[in-house]
């Protein structure tokens, strides 16, 4: 078990089509937003920030590591939650990053939001504004026999 703490930390990110749709979206829910750490990956979090005035954690753009990154953070529990408003009719040249976030945030069992409908449901949940028991028991642990760098 892992538990998220009442302050959620919160990935926000967007592919370029779709960021103009995640900025209208935290502009509707920045009172709710505001309570949470905000990440985001690089471009995307400038543009939030400019648009909204919110604070926000920012990684390296996507294609240049920064939806690893993200993946990476949700790994080490330093992420709880991610909104990734993803364009999937675009091929992407970063398109195997995306994919392994997205299975990273699964197998992690992340709170993961691809489209708005999804999001207002997590944005709206009581759970966002509690402290949460995530079950992590279905993660193999392969280095139980290693030292762990």
């Amino acid at each position: 078990m892992s538990t998220m703490k009442i302050q959620k930390k919160i990935a926000l990110v967007a592919h370029d089509k779709r960021k103009d749709d995640l900025i209208k979206w935290i502009e509707k829910h920045k009172d709710i937003l505001k309570e949470h750490q905000l990440f985001a990956t690089g471009t995307t979090g400038v543009k939030i920030e400019n648009a909204t005035g919110l604070k926000v954690k920012r990684y390296k753009s996507g294609p240049i590591g920064g939806d690893q990154q993200i993946g990476a953070a949700i790994v080490d529990e330093g992420l709880d939650v991610l909104v990734f408003f993803w364009d999937p009719l675009t091929s992407q040249a970063h398109d195997p990053d995306v994919k392994a976030l997205l299975r990273v945030a699964t197998l992690w069992n992340a709170v993961l939001a691809c489209n708005k409908s999804t999001a207002d449901f997590i944005i709206r949940s009581p759970l966002l504004n509690e402290a949460y028991k995530k079950d992590l028991s279905h993660v193999l642990d392969y280095t139980a026999d290693r030292q762990v760098i």
